[in-house]
């Protein structure tokens, strides 16, 4: 009888081991399974990182959409599950954000719900006209062109920046700008007036006056001179022509003001009818500055108009080896020998 018992016993034992293991395979199981929705990749195979977007005013289903559209996420339901228990729903935040491949749905949700965006660096070199760099803002930020677009023709909300509809692209300083990706069109205006406050030091607000020249009429001045030469060397010698012009009350006869006003960027001859065009930026029909900037010069170029040299030059012309560089005068039959010689050429190369 007792062995019977024992047998009986170790059966018993052995079949609550079997169901011992079994119900820590099952545990174990869910467990791996969770942890894996949980922390396992659920990104879907792109190089090593990628950007999504959430506009402002996004809800949490226009993210899950988003998520989905944008090919970032594997299984949407495994992504729901997780930010459902981060309560993610009710902390969308707008914004740029960097997502590298093989993130998970924890990851994923951690970094939307923080709301820690990636920047973008807005690079800006040369603009011309309003409409570029209305178009540069909106290509790179949410900022809605139509409302930069009424900033920058509204003259009381420029007043404060010293700034008028003709005078608004003095604010703009080609530079490398970060800005959060969801910023406002007047928080990225304010941003990049806010720079050009920095440019403009007690110092050189002091060689502009020592010139005659407010700051405005500095960057005007220092467009025309961006637009005539790439060559840095020479630039101070250009804005030595056209300061001389000026002081004397002579036209300054710029042809780059000429493209400005016909909105003809390509010109490579400016011709007597181009030089007819009326309006108030060719400087051939009117005396003075343009109302206001023909490009957005560089820093370069607006020191170089700030330590313009005393020269006696009123002229200059390309050089006739197309070098890039000019030849100047103080005389108008030494401009009228070196243009012959420019005319020849562009005769030549049938321009």
């Amino acid at each position: 009888m007792a062995k019977k018992k024992s047998k009986k016993a170790n059966s018993n034992n052995a079949w609550i081991k079997r169901v011992i293991v079994i119900a820590c395979c099952l545990v174990a199981g869910v467990i791996v399974y969770f942890s894996y929705r949980i922390f396992g990749p659920n990104t879907k195979a792109f190089g090593d990182n990628k950007y999504f977007y959430i506009r402002t005013n996004s809800t949490y289903n226009d993210v899950l959409e988003g998520l989905e559209e944008q090919g970032i996420i594997r299984s949407r339901s495994s992504f729901e599950w997780v930010a459902k228990r981060m309560d993610y729903p009710a902390h969308v935040k707008a914004g740029r954000y960097k997502i590298n491949s093989g993130m998970s749905s924890f990851d994923i949700a951690k970094l939307l719900r923080s709301g820690r965006q990636s920047p973008v660096n807005l690079v800006i070199t040369k603009l011309r006209t309003k409409n570029d760099f209305i178009r540069k803002i909106a290509a790179n930020l949410e900022a809605d062109s139509n409302v930069l677009r009424s900033l920058m023709q509204d003259p009381v909300y420029l007043r404060q920046f010293g700034l008028d509809t003709n005078t608004v692209m003095c604010a703009v300083l080609p530079n490398t700008y970060e800005y959060y990706w969801n910023t406002s069109a007047e928080a990225a205006f304010k941003k990049i007036e806010k720079a050009r406050e920095a440019f403009w030091t007690d110092e050189r607000k002091a060689k502009a006056a020592h010139l005659g020249l407010s700051i405005n009429e500095v960057t005007i001045l220092g467009s025309i001179v961006e637009e005539e030469s790439n060559k840095n060397d020479e630039k101070p010698l250009i804005a030595s022509v056209y300061l001389n012009r000026y002081r004397k009350g002579m036209r300054l006869q710029a042809d780059p003001t000429v493209k400005f006003a016909l909105q003809d960027f390509g010109l490579k001859r400016i011709r007597e009818n181009h030089t007819l065009f009326d309006s108030p930026y060719n400087t051939y029909r009117y005396a003075g500055l343009p109302p206001g900037p023909i490009c957005t010069p560089s820093e370069k170029t607006l020191n170089a108009v700030l330590n313009t040299p005393e020269t006696d030059y009123l002229y200059f012309c390309a050089k006739a080896d197309f070098s890039g560089y000019h030849a100047f005068a103080a005389t108008y039959a030494e401009h009228l020998e070196n243009a012959r010689k420019y005319q020849a050429e562009l005769n030549k190369r049938g321009y």
